[in-house]
């Protein structure tokens, strides 16, 4: 289930030739869906059609591609349920929970100087 575009630690990725292991995270979490299917199997393994379900119906082909580029980065393994998360994708989804927490923030400080405009 390779796909020639999933990003790689020590290869060149958009926005960066350095090869970087963060460029090359951030280049795969920043592709359309990524981060929502990686949401979505943190809370519970899931088929295909129940992925696509919970992803708000995406396209299959974005769904398939998506889900190619996780598993080859060993983010995701097939699984007798469906896939889930390995892991290091488990560990990817622990290490985001401070970003998760600072975004709760910043919407709250949006949305308190929305008020004062």
């Amino acid at each position: 289930m390779a796909t020639a575009g999933a990003p790689k630690p020590g290869a060149p990725v958009r926005g960066s030739d350095s090869g970087r292991p963060v460029m090359a995270a951030l280049d795969l979490l920043g592709r359309r869906w990524a981060m929502r299917i990686l949401w979505e199997l943190s809370l519970a393994p899931a088929g295909f059609r129940e992925l696509q379900r919970r992803c708000e119906r995406m396209s299959s082909s974005v769904l398939t591609t998506r889900l190619a580029e996780l598993v080859d980065a060993r983010l995701l393994a097939p699984h007798d349920d469906g896939y889930r998360l390995t892991p290091v994708g488990a560990d990817l989804v622990e290490a985001l929970r401070p970003l998760t927490a600072w975004s709760r923030r910043w919407a709250a400080d949006v949305a308190a100087a929305s008020k004062h405009d």
